[in-house]
């Protein structure tokens, strides 16, 4: 949408720390939020100027499950295409019609389409046979670390989701830095730390990995000089210079060579990479640290698990809702349309904050209290509607891999000092998490993330 259909700004009766980035750097505003769900469950919200990244015209903020549901499931009253789906407009109108091609950010019947082509290729069936293997990773991994006594969980996880990804994907296991590196900087592009950070080695890639790594911009700007947009092509001319020779010869039986055999066009299956590598990644990167961390906090709960290790999938469906991965997803009103008794006008913008409705007291009994036993437990951590998230299984797969190990292999394991949060107000990640336990002599020595 260019910035000439955009209705003028409202005055805001929304608490500016629900968008500032760094209030989410100390912690989810719950006790916010929960004062927000009972007093103003929509209301508005200023987008001023976060750094070098120019304010927006504002938004709707939604706060209620039942709210946050009917925005989620309505695509022909919020749309997902109309601005795409971050609370940050796209810079260009190209840039908007760059962001618009990607399954994310397309309305039905268009995302139908593609939608049907990603899960033909990612079937349940597949996912159980990637089972074993992820089982198998995730051993390795905290195998590596058992006789140090410590480490970073953060570090320890990260490795999981790329390498799964990777293995999915068809790319070179010797690339899969790259694709923990793109995952940083779109995801923590507010968060000095991560914007530009740098992981992958070229000596290290295969010749597609190196070729793309020379094209990685030193700092991506404008015209007028100013900083572009982390999801733009600009930005990421690396990561689209890899797909654009993975598109050329996917590995024979991976799910993006079935994209590319299934009729998706070159920008489709382009687009399907970026959507692959970064969400794909972010959501275990988020969750499995921040699930242990809840884990830790909550001793009593810790202990249940041990004895019951059966409990392993009700906790992981409880760690999504205490933690979730993303909070919150934008949408675009489509027509003057009346949500929670405000009045929203066409064309603009509606944020729904899945991190509030997991904490609704109206669908969770004592919706603070962490129960690795919860049951039912009607998160919307994965989404809602027409654009649940196709990965679920998949990201299941891995937190329940990850935690039976770290249950199994980890004895005596606690927090070894406070966690430190990204800054961000899209992302709910943790950067470090230090924890320790009882080595164990013996174990097997394997540097993660190589």
């Amino acid at each position: 949408m260019s910035a000439a259909e955009i209705p003028a700004v409202r005055p805001a009766d929304c608490p500016a720390e629900v968008f500032e980035p760094r209030t989410y750097a100390a912690g989810v505003p719950y006790a916010l939020f929960r004062e927000l769900r009972a007093t103003r469950p929509v209301c508005w919200a200023d987008e001023p100027a976060v750094g070098p990244w120019p304010a927006g015209p504002g938004y709707w903020a939604v706060f209620r499950h039942a709210d946050v549901k009917h925005v989620l499931r309505s695509p022909d009253l919020f749309s997902s295409h109309l601005g795409a789906t971050q609370i940050r407009d796209p810079d260009t109108d190209a840039d908007l019609a760059f962001v618009r091609a990607m399954m994310l950010n397309q309305d039905p019947p268009g995302h139908s389409r593609v939608r049907r082509a990603v899960a033909a290729a990612l079937t349940p069936r597949v996912v159980r046979e990637l089972e074993s293997v992820i089982e198998a990773r995730a051993a390795a991994l905290i195998d590596a670390v058992a006789e140090r006594g410590e480490a970073d969980f953060v570090e320890v996880a990260a490795d999981l989701p790329v390498w799964t990804l990777a293995h999915v994907m068809g790319v070179p296991e010797s690339d899969r830095l790259l694709l923990f590196d793109w995952s940083s900087r779109v995801i923590g592009y507010q968060d000095a730390e991560y914007a530009r950070l740098s992981t992958a080695e070229a000596a290290d890639l295969s010749p597609m990995g190196r070729a793309a790594l020379a094209q990685r911009p030193a700092a991506a700007t404008r015209p007028d000089g100013s900083p572009a947009n982390p999801r733009s092509r600009e930005a990421l001319a690396d990561m689209f210079a890899y797909a654009h020779a993975l598109a050329d010869q996917p590995r024979p039986g991976s799910v993006m060579a079935h994209l590319r055999e299934g009729g998706l066009s070159r920008e489709e299956f382009e687009n399907m990479f970026f959507l692959f590598a970064v969400a794909g990644n972010e959501t275990l990167r988020n969750s499995i640290p921040g699930g242990l961390h809840t884990l830790l906090a909550h001793p009593e709960q810790y202990a249940l698990l041990r004895e019951r290790p059966e409990s392993v999938a009700p906790a992981v469906e409880e760690m999504l809702r205490y933690w979730p991965p993303v909070m919150n997803f934008r949408r675009t009103a489509t027509r003057d349309v009346e949500l929670g008794g405000r009045r929203i006008r066409r064309g603009e913008k509606v944020v729904v904050y899945h991190a509030s409705a997991n904490r609704d007291e109206t669908v969770f009994a004592d919706p603070d209290r962490f129960d690795v036993t919860r049951s039912p437990n009607d998160h919307v951590s994965f989404g809602f509607g027409p654009h649940f998230c196709l990965g679920a299984h998949l990201a299941r797969t891995q937190m329940r891999a990850m935690l039976r190990c770290v249950l199994d292999r980890l004895p005596g394991l606690e927090a070894a000092g406070d966690p430190v949060r990204l800054t961000s107000n899209f992302q709910n990640g943790l950067k470090h998490l230090p924890v320790r336990w009882r080595p164990r002599a013996g174990a097997v020595s394997l540097r993660p993330g190589r």
